[in-house]
């Protein structure tokens, strides 16, 4: 196997996080396992580093995009050639990461996204949320070119091109569907495997139904103005410091 690390950002995610690594050792026992504890006021990073994970220890909260940021420079630092994506909550079910691993090869592509949206998939949410995830998937699918079903799935494998890229240039505040964006106007590819989603092992999600309206304007905005924007390349098309 290439040399690989999951990734799992963490805020006050304690009594989630210990189980999460646990699974992903048990399913992927070769691969290093790096916690990024992003500014948790609990007992995040102590349980992590009790299950034997690496910690990145944020001193504030940079929230999603920063904290996978940090994650990325790190396996870009230390040689990863593949970096996994996982939610410390538990909702990602580990034993599919070898979905995404599979593709990664197979597929050629140098991100492979986990939907929920693809084959028999339960996965069930609010109708404000479905219909954003509708709304971000028409557009981004019209903005690469081919469709992209779940656009927001924080669920995902990168290869060594997509590590450096984001280890240098990644979107802040609600990544995962600018992500999408960045890849393609970079020259790099993608692909979606169909995934389950499950519940939260503990607590509940940040984003309510207000936030929801105010996530979807802001993020639909941030893509808009992606279009512009020029990746952070150098003169030798390498990314930026």
């Amino acid at each position: 196997m290439n040399k690989v690390i999951v990734i799992i950002p963490a805020f006050n995610e304690e009594a989630s996080v210990g189980k999460v690594i646990t699974e992903v050792k048990q399913f992927l026992p070769d691969a290093n396992v790096l916690v990024v504890n992003d500014g948790s006021s609990d007992r995040t990073s102590e349980t992590a580093k009790g299950k034997g994970a690496i910690v990145l220890d944020l001193p504030f909260n940079l929230g999603i995009g920063g904290a996978m940021q940090a994650g990325y420079w790190y396996a870009f630092e230390k040689g990863y050639e593949v970096a996994i994506q996982v939610d410390g909550d538990g909702q990602h079910d580990p034993k599919e990461i070898f979905k995404l691993l599979k593709a990664l090869e197979e597929k050629a592509v140098d991100l492979v996204i986990g939907s929920r949206f693809i084959g028999d998939s339960e996965f069930k949410s609010s109708m404000m949320r479905r219909i954003g995830i509708l709304i971000f998937s028409k557009v981004i699918s019209w903005i690469v070119g081919h469709p992209i079903t779940d656009p927001t799935s924080g669920f995902r494998a990168a290869n060594r091109k997509a590590i450096e890229l984001f280890a240098f240039d990644y979107p802040q505040d609600y990544p995962e569907p600018e992500v999408l964006v960045l890849i393609h106007k970079c020259g790099l590819k993608m692909a979606e495997v169909p995934i389950g989603m499950s519940k939260r092992y503990a607590g509940e999600s940040s984003i309510t139904k207000m936030r929801s309206v105010y996530y979807m304007t802001k993020v639909l905005l941030a893509i808009l103005v992606d279009c512009f924007k020029k990746p952070r390349l150098d003169s030798g098309g390498k990314y930026a410091t």
